[in-house]
């Protein structure tokens, strides 16, 4: 825990840029960018030692008051100052559930004209419907994780003309993943495999960056039935491990509906 907290205020830090004028005699004239340790704690209230005791991980029952402080400081969004939440206070998250919530795998079934699937929060495909396999090229009922398919599977370049776009997303949205689960087994495992395996993931790994995003636009370039431009919306499913639903939609009379449901 300690090296997480650490490595990613001093990130947040590197990035933050210099304090306001006036407040560090020659903080404006120096070559080194981003705030000092002993910055951060003055700007946000509290002692340099307890500072530098938090990102080392050795501050106990830190309030959240302090952790507001800092995140305000260091110009945190809300996904990383959840982030540094889940670092400084680390709990085990929701139970990790293997299979697919029922009610969900039979709404995505009844979801013919749009591509759907269910996913974990380790981005493993728990189940998809017969338009996802379409347009993703996936083997029906083949177990299948979304990260793994994106950076260790070479054709999905040439499916996604965004891959990097995209690339960043799944990353930073394992790394919000692994703030809110420090004890999820097949997470760690997952991220451990990519780090070892592609270096594309670990470049991004190791930016600190955490993302929690809900909605935004697919380009695929698909080999058979050509460009299709989508809208993917993610859904929570309640109580079910982190569990998420993610649907693929598109404009009404576009040419992407036109090719989908002329398949």
């Amino acid at each position: 825990m300690s090296e997480g907290i650490g490595a990613f205020l001093q990130s947040r830090r590197g990035r933050a840029g210099p304090p306001p004028a006036g407040v560090f005699p020659g903080a404006q004239s120096r070559r080194v960018p981003g705030l000092r340790r002993e910055e951060v704690a003055h700007l946000a209230g509290v002692s340099a030692d307890y500072y530098v005791r938090l990102e080392q991980g050795r501050a106990v029952n830190v309030s959240d008051s302090v952790l507001d402080a800092v995140a305000r400081v260091l110009r945190l969004s809300p996904a990383e100052h959840e982030h540094l939440r889940n670092l400084a206070r680390p709990g085990g998250g929701d139970e990790h559930r293997p299979e697919a919530d029922p009610g969900t795998l039979r709404l995505i079934e009844l979801m013919r004209d749009v591509p759907a699937m269910i996913f974990g929060p380790d981005t493993t495909i728990l189940a998809t419907n017969a338009l996802a396999d379409t347009v993703f090229g996936f083997t029906p009922g083949v177990p299948m994780n979304g990260a793994r398919y994106l950076f260790l599977n070479p054709r999905v370049h040439a499916l996604f003309p965004g891959w990097r776009d995209l690339a960043d997303e799944v990353v930073a949205h394992l790394r919000l993943q692994a703030g809110r689960r420090p004890g999820d087994t097949p997470l760690a495992g997952l991220i451990a495999e990519l780090r070892a395996t592609s270096t594309d993931f670990t470049r991004r790994w190791e930016r600190q960056d955490v993302l929690r995003k809900i909605s935004g636009p697919v380009l695929i370039a698909h080999p058979a039935l050509g460009e299709l431009e989508l809208t993917y919306q993610l859904y929570p499913v309640p109580g079910s491990g982190g569990q998420h639903l993610a649907a693929y939609g598109y404009e009404e009379g576009s040419t992407t509906g036109k090719r989908l449901r002329e398949r």
